[in-house]
């Protein structure tokens, strides 16, 4: 975002964040309705990118927050549930623009996975880490998907609200490759023509799909000199996004390397979702995304679980780790010979290498006033944890060269704006109550966020650290 429409978006937002109802500004007490919450004593950080406010109020009813108001403003309501939040800071909800659901279960990846039971277990993990909102990019099955899509929106389930997009369209034999990932025809179309991309966005666009997701990728940049799969033709992908846009529905694309960014972006992409990760970004990639207007995913933390658990086996000691871990995927992270492995396979200086690019480029395209989102790739690998990827993902933002702030804003704000989610991600009037309470001050100190107190979603406690 430029900074002359971030200064607008944030003087609009603390303008209504500042609008307190009339009643609240008699100085008699005002009754709270049945049902309210008020959080008092908050330290406040609104997902603007506005510095955090110290000793604010917030008062939630009926799932929505109904003002934001200073500490002394808060004493005239009387009657509402009171939550005390002294030396503690509350944020929004985190939202991941780039996730996976049904795909893994333990340390295992196939369409075998992909079940309601499975899903909604994930959909539950990520709001034990404050992810309140994700975005599954594609693999998934119709009409499960669909359906569980309402059921969240609607929240008839416990977990994370659920967006995204049902199949995808890839390549004939390309990625993801089907012998490894274990997925059927029914997760993903393998056009071999421009009508029959158009024909499968068709389908996708009619069975309600948020976006459109295309893979543009060989794998050939995941192993230095390996042999990389089959590609997404040109003129495929330009039929897809082309029809998509005729429908009026965005698309993302899987991408890796500077010239299919270029490539894409040029054909259209709404949102590119990866990061560039085989070399720097250049000046023509930033004017083309400015041109056309185009989102950023840099998933940092998609390269870094291919190996950072390996590198460190003391993080099994941290709860806030295993309460996200299958007992078979902990069991892995515990065995010396599967770290021996990981930290000796061609993959992990590869790994590496990508996350220290696709962080050079982050940084550069945020600079320059690119869009950028927020997201992990969680739960489209083992290691790939859901919930604790989020938390990750912020630390890496930082060690890019963001704020803690600029971190968290992208994770709350910013990744509500990509999805097109104008109810959450910014605490205001009006706003979904969706809200992370941690212990301390993240936007000084990042890990401070991994000090989870409270979650809560539509105005209802969903989980308590105590």
């Amino acid at each position: 975002m430029h900074p002359s429409a971030r200064r607008r978006l944030l003087a609009a937002v603390l303008c209504a964040a500042a609008t307190i109802p009339a009643a609240l500004a008699q100085t008699s007490p005002v009754p709270a309705a049945a049902g309210e919450v008020l959080f008092e004593h908050a330290r406040l950080i609104d997902g603007t990118g506005a510095t955090a406010k110290p000793d604010m109020a917030v008062l939630v009813r009926d799932g929505a927050i109904v003002s934001v108001m200073s500490q002394s403003e808060a004493s005239r309501v009387s009657g509402a549930k009171v939550v005390d939040l002294s030396g503690k800071t509350l944020l929004p909800g985190l939202i991941s623009d780039h996730s996976h659901t049904g795909l893994v279960s333990g340390t295992q990846v196939g369409s075998n996975n992909y079940t309601r039971e499975n899903i909604l277990a994930a959909l539950r993990q990520y709001t034990q880490y404050g992810v309140l909102t994700v975005m599954s990019l594609g693999l998934n099955k119709s009409p499960l998907f669909d359906q569980l899509r309402r059921e969240q929106h609607a929240g008839q389930n416990p977990g994370a609200d659920l967006f995204g997009v049902d199949q995808g369209i890839s390549a004939p034999n390309g990625i993801p490759p089907a012998n490894t990932f274990h997925i059927t025809d029914d997760q993903i179309f393998r056009p071999g023509t421009p009508d029959e991309a158009r024909h499968d966005v068709d389908t996708m666009i009619d069975e309600g799909t948020d976006v459109v997701k295309l893979w543009v990728d060989d794998f050939r940049n995941d192993v230095v000199g390996a042999k990389g799969y089959p590609k997404l033709s040109p003129e495929i992908y330009k039929a897809a996004i082309d029809e998509a846009h005729r429908r009026h529905v965005r698309v993302a694309v899987h991408i890796h390397d500077l010239a299919v960014a270029k490539s894409v972006v040029a054909a259209g992409a709404d949102i590119l979702a990866h990061g560039v990760r085989d070399k720097p970004v250049d000046q023509a990639l930033i004017d083309a995304m400015r041109a056309h207007d185009t989102w950023y995913i840099a998933t940092l933390d998609l390269d870094e679980a291919n190996y950072v658990f390996a590198l460190h086996p003391e993080w099994l000691n941290n709860p806030f780790l295993t309460r996200g871990l299958s007992p078979e995927l902990r069991a892995q992270f515990a065995d010396p010979a599967w770290r021996a492995r990981t930290l000796a396979a061609a993959t992990t200086p590869a790994s590496r290498y990508a996350v220290s690019v696709n962080q050079h480029n982050l940084l550069r395209l945020y600079r320059a006033g690119i869009k950028i989102g927020f997201g992990t790739d969680s739960g489209a690998a083992p290691t790939r944890v859901p919930g604790f990827a989020e938390h990750r993902e912020l630390a890496l933002t930082v060690g890019a060269g963001l704020t803690p702030l600029q971190a968290i804003t992208l994770a709350t704000g910013h990744a509500a704006a990509l999805i097109g989610l104008n109810d959450r991600g910014i605490i205001a009037p009006g706003r979904r109550a969706d809200l992370l309470i941690v212990d301390g001050t993240p936007d000084r100190q990042i890990l401070d966020i991994d000090r989870v107190a409270q979650v809560w979603q539509r105005g209802t406690l969903v989980y308590h650290a105590d």
